[in-house]
């Protein structure tokens, strides 16, 4: 797929570097030419220099070719006029906005575009949206021994008890996200298409977790980074 990123400062250098590393083609939009040093030597993307809601700026990184597009930029203003341009003019349907401002977060949320707050974990919530199909891993125990890892639920796992999906000793449910909310899963709690599910995994488990998720038609996808030594 290819990700459109606006803004190359901490958060915009850091979501195009992963994606990147992800296998994914990426070009990058910044005001300032020298914003680009931030990204890691070697980076294969597209490299423009002006202002991201400029539609000749977004077409040279891509955007007729986007599969998503998260506009990280300093400014509330610029952000989201980049998504709405995003979301309305070139119809890319995975869009995400970084927001400074609190209540207007909230209001351009109604409006159907997910943004994300100016917090330590910004770019990892960003990736969540824009690859929602990619395991992300939460938390590592200090000993490395077990994973929280996020994941959407799978297609062919919707309409079914989520408890199918557990294996004690390996791998457990912890919380549910639906439609904004998160629950303690209880009982025999159905799965809906659209939940996020949070898992407790214990690292010698992981392929085998990644292949339970995968059964009855859904894909497997990479395993969760490992802690770095």
């Amino acid at each position: 797929m290819h990700v459109v990123v606006v803004g190359c400062g901490r958060v915009g250098s850091s979501l195009a570097a992963t994606v990147a590393d992800a296998g994914h083609s990426v070009g990058v939009i910044d005001k300032q030419a020298s914003a680009f040093v931030r990204l890691p030597q070697g980076f294969g993307g597209r490299t423009v220099t002006g202002f991201g809601f400029d539609r000749d700026r977004l077409l040279e990184a891509g955007i007729e070719q986007a599969d998503a597009v998260a506009a990280v930029t300093s400014g509330d203003n610029s952000n989201i006029v980049v998504a709405r341009i995003a979301r309305e003019t070139f119809g890319v349907e995975r869009v995400v906005a970084r927001i400074y401002d609190p209540g207007r977060a909230t209001i351009y949320q109604r409006l159907g575009i997910p943004t994300v707050a100016t917090v330590a974990w910004t770019t990892e919530q960003a990736l969540r949206k824009l690859l929602p199909a990619e395991t992300r891993t939460e938390w590592i125990d200090p000993t490395g021994k077990v994973y929280l890892v996020e994941r959407a639920l799978p297609g062919a796992w919707a309409g079914r008890t989520l408890s199918e999906l557990e294996e004690p000793g390996r791998w457990r449910l912890s919380a549910v996200t639906r439609v904004g909310r998160a629950l303690v899963p209880a009982g025999e709690l159905v799965g809906q298409e659209g939940d996020v599910l949070l898992f407790s995994v214990g690292t010698e488990a992981v392929d085998a977790f990644e292949e339970r998720l995968a059964a009855d038609g859904a894909v497997a996808v990479p395993n969760p980074r490992k802690p770095r030594g």
